[in-house]
């Protein structure tokens, strides 16, 4: 699934294309992909002018108008592209908007899980898929306190927390593996145990991870791709994720890269930079 550094590069990918541009063609080619489309959804987008695009966590939030906002969220396999070609539309090609330059937007998503909705200006904040998310990990509000301060008392592994969505938004398993082996940080350990200090450099592990991967236009490993569709390049700079039996970067370790399962996800780490 895209995490933070994908769907952030994507969003700055379709802000070239399309801010400022208006909407002259909406065609919506299924009535669903994980959840139902809102009615009349097509009928709304043609015509509007769009401003700047936003991202909360794995969502993009495309303005339109003065009143309301284009949420997406690629799913487990879904891209969204911007061309000026008149191809046909894929058998995956769900939603195709047409701008004013020519410019064709196409949200692509083979396995359906991806979401595409509407909503009111007034009504974001308290929208179902927005209104639980903890803060961005890239913005000021999420530091070592805070942190700290929400894994107190827990009792799931640090690794089940950082995933959790309420605690902090975007983050998914890629990052959160890579952030904890450049924190040093077991991803066994108990949540609670993770005090002040370790919090804060796993804050700053994870800001630093996310910048590189941003900077190097996500990771690219099975469908993702940029918006103009060129794959991302952070892949190559994993230290652990994917890399079982390899050699820890800047590590002797006799054994190398472990994985083991954590609710039903593939972890990386190595058991003995990390505690």
């Amino acid at each position: 699934m895209p995490e933070l550094p994908e769907v952030e590069t994507v969003r700055c990918g379709l802000a070239l294309k399309m801010s400022g541009r208006a909407i002259v063609r909406a065609d919506l080619r299924r009535p669903d992909l994980r959840r139902p489309f809102p009615p009349g959804l097509a009928a709304r987008l043609a015509g509007a002018r769009i401003g700047m695009l936003h991202r909360r966590g794995k969502y993009i939030l495309i303005e339109l108008d003065e009143d309301g906002f284009l949420l997406l969220h690629l799913g487990m396999s879904g891209r969204v592209t911007a061309d000026g070609e008149t191809r046909p539309a894929g058998p995956h090609d769900h939603l195709l908007l047409t701008l004013d330059d020519g410019t064709v937007i196409r949200f692509n998503d083979a396995r359906r899980f991806g979401t595409i909705d509407y909503l009111r200006r007034e009504e974001a904040a308290g929208h179902p898929l927005l209104a639980g998310l903890g803060p961005e990990p890239l913005e000021a509000g999420f530091d070592g306190a805070y942190l700290a301060q929400r894994l107190a008392g827990r009792f799931a592994s640090i690794k089940a927390a950082l995933l959790d969505q309420r605690i902090v938004a975007g983050l998914g398993n890629i990052y959160v593996c890579e952030a904890l082996y450049r924190a040093g940080v077991s991803p066994r350990r108990l949540a609670g145990s993770v005090g002040r200090g370790r919090a804060a450099r796993l804050v700053a592990a994870i800001r630093s991870v996310l910048g590189e991967a941003i900077a190097a236009g996500g990771s690219s490993l099975r469908d993702y791709v940029q918006a103009d569709g060129e794959l991302g390049f952070f892949q190559h700079r994993w230290a652990v994720y994917g890399r079982e039996g390899e050699p820890c970067p800047g590590c002797n370790c006799a054994e190398g890269v472990r994985r083991i399962v954590q609710s039903g996800r593939s972890t990386f780490y190595c058991a003995k930079r990390q505690r």
